[in-house]
Order: structure tokens, then sequence, then C-alpha cells
């Protein structure tokens, strides 16, 4: 017979056990997610409904095809303004899904860089991209003219930046790509992001206060590393030597939308691994991308997490569209897949065990 502080110790392990495992799946979710995420894919596709709805109804009334209205909520949101260039911070109020919360450098000042060049990633020069992202201050940064920016190292954006290319054809290449490390409300719109290659193992500031070692990165072109409310639009992105856009160590709140993919091998990484359990909270909205030619795997390649993905084109694949591992809930609406001839590289989902 057990004594009876035994037995006690048994009666309070099994009542106290319900509350270890709520405490247990309450520290699985990441502050700042969506309580239910749902209402966020609703949300998304009333827009849809509404902005077809519009076009239909002023293509039927003006017949001649004149209307500026796409049916993309996005773009319907702030490209019918004729004066956009003087209202660029509208473009702000025009996300969907996981991201729409993102901000940018709404309200805060604009900044135009003017220099393309990259010297010096401890000190960079004032009008350069690296001097604008660094910045603590809201800012809402636009480019002077066409620009070619090689990077040097790793582009450490800080919170609440816009990084506009409206208006000009800027390309961001070169080592290290962008890093969007432990912050929040952040736009990247209409740049062109390739060749990316890894750098690091050198100092590099990442605000006008701090300066920190970086060790070796991925090469990835954008790399989201715990942040949140992040809106990723209007981008091309390709060439990349790891991913064109990665996810992971418990970001959340993310819209990647109208981008344009092509020749890459693994695309777009959601979820650091199947073992980190906070990417359970991680929650995105994947809509209107077009994953184009030479593209291999990782249409997104989803590890835990809420994945919405909705209206895309893929067109091709040298082995699988999506992936999924580690139980993630992936809603794919209303997408159009265009599988390769290859008939053994036909598959549109992949689960990984």
């Amino acid at each position: 017979m057990l004594p009876n502080t035994c037995i006690l110790l048994l009666c309070l392990l099994c009542s106290l056990s319900p509350l270890i495992r709520a405490t247990l799946n309450l520290n699985l979710t990441l502050p700042h997610q969506h309580p239910n995420p749902e209402v966020v894919v609703d949300e998304v596709q009333r827009r849809l409904n509404v902005s077809i709805l519009r076009r239909q109804v002023l293509s039927v009334q003006e017949n001649d095809g004149s209307s500026c209205l796409t049916g993309n909520p996005v773009d319907d949101c702030w490209r019918c303004d004729p004066n956009w260039q003087n209202n660029r911070q509208r473009l702000a109020d025009c996300g969907i899904g996981f991201g729409q919360d993102a901000m940018g450098g709404k309200g805060g000042e604009f900044y135009v860089v003017t220099d393309s060049s990259d010297e010096d990633p401890v000190n960079p020069a004032p009008g350069t991209l690296r001097y604008a992202v660094i910045q603590t201050q809201p800012l809402w940064i636009t480019f002077s003219t066409n620009m070619l920016i090689k990077l040097k190292y790793e582009l450490i954006v800080n919170s609440f930046k816009t990084i506009d290319g409206r208006g000009a054809n800027v390309h961001i290449t070169g080592r290290g790509c962008m890093t969007l490390q432990y912050v929040s409300n952040v736009i990247i719109h209409g740049v062109h992001v390739h060749h990316c290659v890894p750098s690091g193992n050198a100092d590099i500031r990442s605000s006008p206060t701090h300066v920190g070692w970086r060790g070796k990165s991925d090469g990835d072109g954008i790399s989201i590393f715990g942040s949140r409310k992040i809106w990723i639009d209007h981008c091309s992105l390709s060439y990349c030597r790891d991913g064109l856009i990665d996810a992971i160590m418990g970001s959340t709140g993310i819209t990647i939308s109208n981008n344009y993919f092509s020749h890459h091998d693994e695309v777009m990484l959601l979820g650091h691994d199947d073992k980190y359990l906070p990417d359970s909270g991680m929650q995105v909205t994947i809509a209107f991308n077009h994953f184009g030619e030479g593209l291999v795997q990782r249409m997104p390649r989803c590890r835990r997490g809420y994945i919405h993905v909705v209206n895309n084109d893929f067109t091709q694949w040298e082995m699988y569209a999506i992936g999924g591992s580690a139980n993630p809930t992936i809603n794919s609406q209303g997408n159009r897949y265009t599988a390769p001839g290859d008939i053994n590289a036909k598959e549109v989902k992949k689960k990984k065990k």
C-alpha cells in the first residue's frame, strides 16, 4: 500500500495536469498572433469580392475597358489615385491578410535615397539606403532615380520603415541582402531583389547607437527573424543562394503579396524547424503572387503555423509547389496550378514526414 503522502502527491499531479497542459499551450502562442485566423481569411475574401464586383460594374458602365480597377484589392486601393506620388503613405492602408497592420513608416518623414553605394556598414553615408533603414524613427524611404544597390553586407532594417520603390527601377543585390530581425512594422514594396549570397563575420550597424558582430548569413533575399507586422508587396525575387524569403523563429503577422518569384530552388521557408514550437503561432498570408519560371520547390515550405495561400499563379515547378510538416494549417483557396510536363514532378502539395 502506498504511503498517504504518495497518494496525495498523485492526486495533486492528476488535478494539475490540465493546468500544466494549458500552460504549455499558452507558452506556444505568440503574443501578437490573431486569436481567430479564420476571421482574417474571411476578410481577405470579402475585400477580394468587393474589388471584383466594383470592376465588373464599372466595366459594364464604361463599356470601353478604361477602368483602372483590376479586381486586386491592394492595387485598387491606391493605383486609381492619379496623384498617388503625392500621397504615397496611403499604401500603408492597403494591406490585406495577416500583415495588414504593418504600418511601415506611415506618419514619419520621407527619406529620399540619392546614393546607391554601400561602402561602410559601420558608418553608412547619409543618402544611402543603409543609412535610412537603421534609423530609429519612422521613415518612408523612396529613391531619387533608378538604382543598382550592391550590398557589401546584409542590410539590417529597423522597425517602422517603408522601402517604396514605386516610380524608380531599384535593384538590390550582393552580399547578405535584407534582414528583418526582431523588428515590427516594415513594408517592402516595388523593388527587385536578386543574386544574394552569404556574407558576415563583420561588424554591422543596426541602429544609430548600436554596432554588432554578425556571423555568416545564409544568402536569403529577405530574411524575417522573430519579427511581426511585415508586408512584402510587388517585388521580384530571384537567383539567391538560400531562400528568396524565409520567415522563422516566431515571426508572425506577415503578408507576401503581388510578388514575382523566378529562377530559384528553395523559394520560401516558413518556420525554423519541426521542433521549434513557437512557430505554431506563425500566421502568414500569401496572395496574388506569380510563382514563375525556373522554380523547383518550397512555394512555400510550411513548418507549423497557419498559412493562407490565396489567388496565386503557380507556373510549373520541378519538384513540388507547397510543402508542409509538423502539422501546419495550409488554407489554399483560388490558386491556379500549371503542373510541369514531367510525370514525376506533378505534385502540388507535399507532406513532409
